[in-house]
């Protein structure tokens, strides 16, 4: 049974899912006005493209509202042109307390050749949200049942462990500056 968080909305679900559960699939057209100059499909609309089939992934598990907290990594394999198809594929690979990693890989098929290339790869940090009251809401667990779950699972708790420990260096680094330009400020005056 999930525990309920005091102060936020207790929907009742399954204490878990698996990662099929959670898998979604997104098709869409490269067309001129997702293009840069070069033909190429832009970068950031290919984010967008990354978020959206990654929040479809992390709702299927939750089934709350998802908000993404992060895109912790990703990797464009090879540019994407204008009248490609893209497939994007993503899947939950852990899930925390209310926070959940989900992977997404996309391939671009030229429509005429019906050649298929794997162009870009992410990791997108989710969190499912109480929409009475907008706080973090416990998820259920995930089950990974193969080889390959198993192993991004496996993968998911380290890039969170590195996140966290950037999340420190990055405060530490802010307090230091911040620390500087109050001397700077004390010694000016």
């Amino acid at each position: 049974m999930t525990q309920h968080i005091p102060g936020t909305l207790h929907i009742p679900g399954p204490a878990s899912r698996n990662v099929q559960s959670t898998q979604s699939e997104m098709t869409e057209i490269v067309l001129p006005n997702d293009t840069n100059l070069l033909g190429h499909l832009l970068g950031g609309r290919l984010m967008h493209f990354i978020d959206i089939t990654g929040a479809l992934a992390a709702y299927r598990h939750a089934r709350l509202p998802v908000v993404t907290a992060s895109m912790d990594h990703i990797d464009f394999v090879r540019p994407v042109r204008l009248g490609d198809l893209l497939t994007l594929k993503s899947s939950v690979n852990r899930a925390f307390t209310s926070s959940m990693e989900v992977g997404v890989k996309v391939w671009a098929e030229h429509p005429l050749s019906g050649e298929v290339e794997h162009v870009a790869s992410a990791y997108l940090v989710f969190v499912a949200i109480d929409p009475a009251s907008g706080k973090p809401q416990r998820i259920p667990e995930l089950i990974s049942e193969t080889p390959d779950e198993l192993r991004r699972y496996n993968d998911a708790r380290r890039r969170r462990e590195h996140r966290e420990a950037e999340a420190v260096r990055r405060r530490s680094e802010a307090e230091q500056t911040a620390e500087q330009v109050a001397g700077q400020a004390k010694s000016e005056s």
